[in-house]
């Protein structure tokens, strides 16, 4: 018989130490934010905001400045990101940085999660009708297997 030290409880994270959090300006992707600000507190990790520019080669082909506008759509996060985090300065104090990539939500995540080396993937749950029939992002996500996904209601 050997003599086995009893376990001791022990104090700090296993967790993720890389959240990435999936943002496209709706309410179910800034309630992920949020529960992934959350989550990254309590783990101390750090919270990787991603926003994918979509790509719409037929808007601009007809002349729509789509980048323009993606664009406006990302400094609009950044600014409500940090209107929020100001708000709780002194309260919470979370790591996080603000990515955008662009091609479509579910391959930009995918490049975000793989070029971050995330830990977890935090997304809300989709509130397209369409995607019933095609999947969502977050399903797709989940598939992969990749990480540990989380999808916020």
């Amino acid at each position: 018989m050997t003599d086995q030290q009893p376990h001791q409880f022990e104090r700090g994270t296993d967790g993720p130490k890389v959240i990435v959090a999936g943002l496209d300006g709706s309410d179910s992707s800034m309630r992920a934010a949020a529960y992934a600000a959350g989550l990254a507190r309590r783990q101390n990790a750090m919270l990787a905001l991603v926003y994918v520019q979509p790509v719409m080669p037929a808007g601009a082909t007809l002349g729509a400045p789509v980048a323009d506008t993606t664009g406006e759509v990302a400094e609009g996060l950044v600014s409500e990101i940090r209107a929020a985090t100001e708000r709780v300065k002194g309260l919470w104090d979370v790591r996080w940085e603000f990515h955008t990539f662009r091609g479509d939500p579910y391959n930009g995540l995918v490049t975000a999660a793989d070029e971050l080396k995330a830990d977890a993937v935090v997304v809300g749950a989709s509130e397209s009708a369409g995607h019933r029939f095609i999947g969502s992002v977050a399903i797709r996500l989940v598939k992969a297997g990749r990480w540990p996904v989380t999808v916020v209601p």
